[in-house]
């Protein structure tokens, strides 16, 4: 798959997909939103994946739609830019989706970023929204979810500027959850994933689906649809597999205590 816009390599239930136009820096092309919207779909299908990794190959994670593709005469300029499919397909993920971003994450790639569940960034990530300065608004999400994310004066100076926002900064502000050295970036993201493939798999895409669910309404929202969902489930665990469980935590504490 050398050749192909984008890599899938499935292993140990982690399925990690690369975006490869590194001499676009990975411009998001019709085709290779297309091939990220299939690589979702079969995620969701194979029962054998339980976290996605989504990162870039080269210096870039994402440097947005592909403007240069957008510049011709037989490209849909608004299909694509208004288009929610893509990031869409990234949120409605059932399993867990770690960004690991490794360089740029520029507009519609800023957004991508935004669709994943946890973000771990490289020293050498940078994001920035350059919508005002294209001359587009946003149509995948930004100018709600990052006013709700690192607040709303911090957005503003973001958006309304297209400066850029370095790796540090945006763990300081919490875009992201931290920031490690470029080699140690997808070693960090996989041992995350494994840590997440121990939980209790049902309960963990539940509980990632609890949580959007309840972060999209208002609070009393969000405990109302937390108390009906945990009546329900309950109901379904045994106590001799809370005991089995509770040994198995209390043994992880230990080893990681020590």
């Amino acid at each position: 798959m050398g050749n192909s816009v984008l890599l899938v390599d499935k292993r140990d239930g982690i399925a990690t997909l690369t975006l490869n136009r590194p001499g676009a820096m990975n411009a998001l092309s019709a085709e290779l939103r297309a091939a990220l919207i299939a690589a979702f779909d079969d995620v969701q299908r194979d029962p054998d994946v339980h976290v996605v990794i989504l990162t870039g190959a080269g210096r870039a994670f994402c440097a947005g739609l592909d403007l240069k593709e957008l510049g011709t005469a037989a490209t849909d300029t608004a299909a694509a830019v208004s288009g929610t499919d893509l990031v869409r397909a990234v949120e409605t993920c059932t399993r867990p989706v770690i960004g690991a971003i490794n360089g740029v994450a520029v507009t519609g790639g800023f957004e991508l970023a935004l669709a994943c569940d946890v973000l771990i960034a490289s020293t050498a990530a940078r994001f920035a929204d350059t919508h005002a300065r294209v001359g587009i608004l946003p149509g995948w999400g930004l100018s709600q979810k990052l006013a709700r994310v690192i607040g709303i004066y911090r957005a503003k100076e973001v958006s309304l500027t297209g400066n850029y926002l370095p790796a540090e900064q945006a763990a300081g502000w919490g875009l992201v959850n931290r920031v490690v050295a470029p080699e140690a970036l997808l070693p960090v993201c996989r041992a995350l994933a494994l840590d997440m493939m121990s939980c209790v798999p049902d309960v963990m895409r539940a509980y990632k689906r609890l949580i959007d669910e309840g972060y999209a309404g208002t609070f009393a929202e969000g405990l109302a649809l937390e108390s009906r969902a945990a009546n329900t489930q309950v109901r379904q665990v045994t106590p001799e597999e809370i005991a089995a469980r509770r040994a198995g935590i209390q043994a992880r504490g230990r080893q990681q205590a020590g």
